[in-house]
């Protein structure tokens, strides 16, 4: 038996709609072996599907298929961290288990490219499934078979704190939000950003953070789907966050905070539960830059 540990991704990271992305020290663990049919269950309590269609099975499936090998089951076990649905890469962590997994089962038919290619093919986009592999801060383009990317590792004591909000947001009803088409001064309003974002938490210059994250792509329209997004980003920089922006398509909301800052996390949880939102959960984190790996 195999046994993964996949990274939670923060995806977007305000201004990089679809194309940045960094993993984080929240993990998914799965334990993977060949059966006669099909064999889930789940370590920690969490409802997954038990049959075929569990994603991690499902996607195991397709690649034994892709690769042309007899495929009879497997034996899969996991433990769920990160929460479904909260804009933290959870379908992502499950494609990149599957891709991993059943690769590794096989012998690594696939190469590191194919296998990057494969995940943002079966997700749709690689801003999560590519950190979620590679660790580090990823950026990609996905032209609709390949991915170019560049991973990134990044050495930094900055903390991510992340605020999880008590109820889940569909990817699809965060995007069904979005509109169809954006003006030219939109456009390079963001490309400038999220060239700002990379280089600046690369050297250091971290004060530019809080410019890079702003976003008219998608950001001003989910706020509307998170209740207090707004507020909570203002206490967030009251408290001296460097740059606070929605996760993915959300509804966690991301804050970027110096290591010195020990009180940071204390005082979200304060202001949280101040404004009733006792549910809501704070999270410390950092960058990840090893990815999916065998432990």
């Amino acid at each position: 038996m195999i046994h993964l540990r996949i990274p939670a991704t923060s995806a977007n990271l305000g201004a990089g709609f679809d194309a940045l992305g960094l993993a984080l020290s929240f993990y998914n663990y799965v334990n993977m072996e060949e059966s006669d049919g099909c064999h889930i269950r789940s370590l920690d309590g969490t409802e997954i599907p038990a049959d075929e269609s569990n994603l991690i099975y499902h996607t195991a499936k397709t690649v034994y298929d892709i690769c042309g090998k007899p495929f009879k089951g497997l034996t899969i076990e996991q433990t769920n961290n990160i929460p479904m649905a909260r804009g933290l890469g959870s379908s992502s962590a499950c494609i990149i288990a599957g891709l991993v997994g059943a690769n590794k089962l096989m012998g690594e038919p696939l190469s590191l490219d194919e296998t990057v290619d494969l995940s943002a093919q079966i997700e749709g986009h690689p801003d999560n499934t590519a950190p979620a592999l590679l660790g580090g801060i990823v950026t990609a383009v996905f032209d609709g078979k390949s991915v170019h990317w560049v991973k990134q590792e990044v050495f930094t004591t900055l903390k991510f704190i992340a605020v999880i909000p008590d109820f889940e947001l569909k990817t699809e009803q965060a995007r069904a939000c979005l509109p169809k088409e954006i003006s030219h001064s939109d456009a390079v309003y963001n490309l400038s950003r999220a060239a700002l974002f990379s280089a600046s938490l690369l050297t250091g210059k971290y004060e530019n953070l809080r410019t890079a994250v702003h976003d008219r792509l998608h950001q001003p329209y989910r706020m509307e789907l998170i209740p207090h997004a707004r507020d909570i980003f203002d206490i967030a920089y009251t408290n001296g966050a460097y740059g606070a922006y929605i996760s993915g398509a959300g509804p966690t909301l991301m804050t970027i905070v110096d290591s010195e800052n020990k009180f940071f996390g204390g005082k979200m949880r304060f202001a949280l539960d101040n404004m009733g939102l006792t549910g809501w959960e704070v999270r410390e984190l950092h960058i990840d830059n090893q990815g999916t790996c065998e432990c």
